[in-house]
């Protein structure tokens, strides 16, 4: 095991180095110009057309599966989880306080890279009629829709169904920490109750699973947010040296401290960048998956929901985990990682109440998680297989697979675990990114289309057509 990790360790550390982060940056940072930094600055639009439209009754105009809002809390259900918590607190860990200003950062520009992933997806989509009923999109789709690479795209699925359910490990290793460190439960126990629970969700399908992330994601990120909230105001008189030394440590080496071992700039970039694209999903292709379900009258509609999620995910709750952790000095004054360190840094301030109020949290939050992230994985089994009665029959067997490495590898040490999700993130970021610059007149034509005639058609009082893509159709000449 000691020789898988340091293999793991090394690719880790070459696949994240310093070309990858100036790619991911600097991809964000050039759409961002060409949108106007539309989906950064037009915040109030944004949010009255999502949160907003959510509030309304019905489904909203257009051909999808599920609403929106039940499309992006299914897509929030894998950006909010155990990664704004255990994978914050490993951040800090491994790069120290500077970590958190490089995820800001990261998804500040990120949030163009994650509304043209979910316009890809809905371009891209098929409705699956036969055997499920649904639209699905995910980068198999499109590498078979936008540029013909069948067997390329074969190839990708059943490499995504094979090893995607292995990243749910740092899920289920988060909770045994924080459950054990809270309450004193054991590993089995809990990961017998997650396994048991989780396969239960997934067997109901997409309407389940969007019916109960729709409940769990929105409920328990309020728990968390207020807990938090409460740490940071009682320590207000800290913030403004909080933030001192997450710039000043972004750009400087850290030396170590207590039970932290300091960090170097380059650890600040890589950890910071690495944990926030696992928590915030930007250019990993996960938000074409979940919005390509969406009903939605435009694509450019539904990619108004990324910049949503990508700042409650990263701007909020990662910063109040951040904040937590380093206001209570928990980084450098306990041995703890990944979750287990929230648990810590809550317990210190709120007592031992805290700190199972903190393990619920992040329990409930890991199995959302887990349910989410079955549901990208599902679609690589759905393109590998087609809209056949295969596709239907063999989806219990692999519910079933699914859950095996949540259960199995949950008392692995969690560096090895996060360095093995780091590795799978970066091969699903070079995909994505792959397929945004390749298709990205594609993007820009839908996106010049919303904003210069669809919309001011909308509000003149007008009734322009539905845009809305089903790739199968178009193909099938209906």
């Amino acid at each position: 095991m000691e020789e898988i990790a340091q293999w793991l360790y090394a690719i880790d550390e070459l696949v994240w180095g310093t070309p990858m982060t100036v790619i991911l940056i600097g991809t964000g940072i050039i759409l961002s110009i060409r949108f106007g930094f539309r989906y950064q600055r037009k915040m109030c639009f944004n949010a009255r057309n999502t949160y907003g439209q959510a509030l309304k009754k019905g489904d909203g105009e257009g051909e999808g599966t599920i609403s929106g809002f039940r499309a992006a809390c299914t897509a929030l259900a894998n950006t909010v989880g155990t990664g704004n918590i255990s994978g914050v607190a490993t951040a800090i860990v491994s790069g120290g306080p500077g970590a958190l200003f490089w995820m800001w950062l990261s998804a500040f520009f990120g949030m163009s890279t994650k509304a043209c992933e979910i316009i890809i997806g809905q371009r891209y989509r098929e409705h699956y009629r036969d055997s499920m009923d649904e639209f699905v999109c995910d980068r198999s789709f499109v590498l078979k829709n936008a540029f013909g690479w069948k067997r390329g795209a074969v190839v990708l699925a059943v490499f995504c169904f094979l090893f995607g359910p292995w990243t749910c490990s740092v899920q289920t290793e988060a909770v045994v920490g924080s459950m054990n460190e809270a309450f004193g439960i054991s590993g089995l126990t809990t990961v017998a109750v997650i396994g048991i629970t989780c396969l239960v969700t997934i067997w109901g399908g997409l309407r389940r699973i969007s019916e109960v992330m729709s409940k769990a994601v929105p409920l328990m990120a309020a728990v968390y947010i207020l807990m938090g909230l409460g740490i940071i105001i009682l320590h207000w008189r800290d913030i403004p040296g909080v933030l001192e030394l997450i710039l000043v440590s972004a750009f400087s080496p850290v030396a170590a401290a207590g039970g932290f071992a300091g960090a170097t700039v380059r650890d600040a970039i890589q950890f910071g960048v690495a944990r926030g694209i696992y928590s915030n999903d930007v250019g990993t292709g996960y938000g074409m998956i979940a919005h390509a379900t969406a009903k939605t009258d435009h694509p450019v509609r539904q990619s108004l929901w990324g910049w949503g999620e990508v700042f409650l995910d990263t701007m909020i709750i990662c910063s109040i985990t951040a904040f937590t952790i380093i206001i209570t000095g928990s980084y450098y004054t306990s041995e703890a990682t990944s979750g287990t360190l929230t648990t810590v840094a809550f317990s210190n301030v709120y007592g031992a109440v805290g700190g199972q109020m903190t393990a619920v949290v992040i329990a409930v939050l890991a199995w959302t998680t887990i349910i989410g992230m079955y549901y990208t994985c599902e679609k690589s089994v759905n393109y590998a297989l087609g809209d056949t009665r295969l596709n239907k029959s063999l989806m219990p067997l692999y519910k079933i697979y699914y859950m095996l490495p949540c259960v199995i590898f949950y008392n692995v040490q969690a560096d090895v675990l996060w360095a093995f999700t780091d590795i799978l993130s970066a091969l699903y970021v070079a995909v994505t990114l792959f397929i945004i610059v390749a298709r990205h007149k594609e993007i820009f034509r839908l996106f010049d289309d919303f904003w210069e005639r669809y919309l001011p058609a909308k509000e003149r009082g007008e009734n322009p057509p539905i845009v809305s893509f089903d790739c199968r159709t178009m193909k099938e000449g209906r």
